[in-house]
């Protein structure tokens, strides 16, 4: 007997039954929404899964088609929102690699930088590592360096300036 057919208390419908009588339809109503067989299976399968986790939360469990029919429909939206995002993605261009004198310019722009670094106090290398190099926010880099939000400010600051300076005396 079909789930809509059922009437009164004692006619509640459990999973299995409700998934052996509506599965089919559910995935032709996915087919012409997602126009692909697959993903219109994942779509129904989707909306069974989410489904058996609200079970035994359901009000109403004869209800539990129309939710059925409403998680289909919106699953199949949220795959055709990704596929559309999919589509329209264009990764960034990768542009010409740089030439064998450009590595060498950027090395060796490494190697000075490296070299500068060194020469800095070390709490101002420590502050430009853990922030440059470790991606750290101020607020990590005072609790890892047990200094003030406003120590580790003023340290970068220093820091970089006197960086500058030094590759600037080097460059010479």
């Amino acid at each position: 007997m079909p789930i809509t057919a059922l009437r009164g208390p004692a006619e509640v419908p459990d999973l299995a039954q409700l998934y052996a009588a509506h599965r089919l339809a559910l995935v032709r109503l996915a087919v012409l929404l997602v126009d692909d067989l697959a993903t219109a299976e994942d779509v129904v399968q989707d909306a069974f899964a989410s489904l058996a986790r609200q079970w035994g939360r359901l009000d109403d469990p004869r209800a539990a088609l129309g939710y059925l029919r409403t998680s289909v429909v919106n699953n199949a939206r949220s795959t055709l929102r990704r596929r559309r995002t999919a589509r329209g993605y264009v990764p960034p261009d990768a542009g010409v690699a740089p030439g064998p004198d450009e590595e060498v310019v950027v090395a060796e722009e490494h190697r000075a930088l490296l070299a500068a670094l060194t020469r800095l106090a070390p709490r101002q290398r420590e502050v430009l590592v853990l922030r440059y190099w470790s991606g750290m926010s101020e607020a990590e880099i005072a609790e890892t360096c047990g200094i003030s939000r406003g120590s580790v400010k003023s340290t970068a600051s220093r820091a970089l300036t006197a960086l500058e300076r030094l590759m600037e005396e080097d460059a010479r």
